[in-house]
């Protein structure tokens, strides 16, 4: 994967990925009946392997939705450490690439980003609510959430600095504390 999230899915080769999982063309073919097989794999394994870290994370423990809200945002800026391929999301660099060549990855990527804003819908409708904000859907919001992370990642690659990525997760952590007033109403 984190071949992957550095060059690009077109970029990395199988031999590439084959040296780097220590098994052979053979193996990797046995496994994978095509490398766009790999990428729709890939996706539902970031998935899988994403999900835990975030459903165990400290965050939940916050008794208010909307500490857990930011918990969460906070969580999401602390992992943005380190070289793009150590913190972007796999799913989001697949969608960008192969939105259109590959579909069947596309869909793949759709249903982990989709699927993980989908795990922040009830706090962020549970913070909306305790603070009187009945004119925005949780849903859209938790997807904007996505929205954001995934466009920090786009300029994080293209500068070679996740400050920027950084700074969005912060405007966005202003955004729903402003959003919610940060007390009720």
């Amino acid at each position: 994967m984190t071949l992957i999230r550095r060059n690009g899915f077109a970029a990395t080769s199988v031999d590439q990925l084959c040296g780097a999982a220590g098994v052979t063309k053979g193996a990797f073919f046995h496994h994978f009946v095509s490398k766009e097989a790999l990428g729709v794999a890939a996706a539902g394994h970031w998935l899988a392997i994403t999900t835990p870290l975030f459903a165990d994370a400290d965050y939940h423990r916050a008794p208010a939705a909307l500490a857990r809200v930011l918990g969460y945002l906070d969580l999401r800026e602390a992992l943005i450490d380190g070289g793009t391929d150590a913190f972007t999301c796999l799913a989001g660099t697949l969608a960008q690439e192969v939105h259109q060549s590959h579909p069947a990855i596309a869909r793949a990527a759709e249903a982990a980003i989709i699927g993980h804003a989908r795990t922040l819908e009830g706090d962020v409708a549970e913070a909306l609510a305790d603070h009187g904000v009945a004119d925005v859907d949780a849903a859209s919001l938790a997807l904007h959430f996505q929205v954001v992370l995934q466009g920090g990642f786009v300029v994080a690659k293209a500068t070679g600095d996740p400050q920027a990525a950084r700074e969005s997760v912060r405007h966005l952590k202003r955004y729903v504390t402003l959003l919610c007033r940060g007390e009720k109403r």
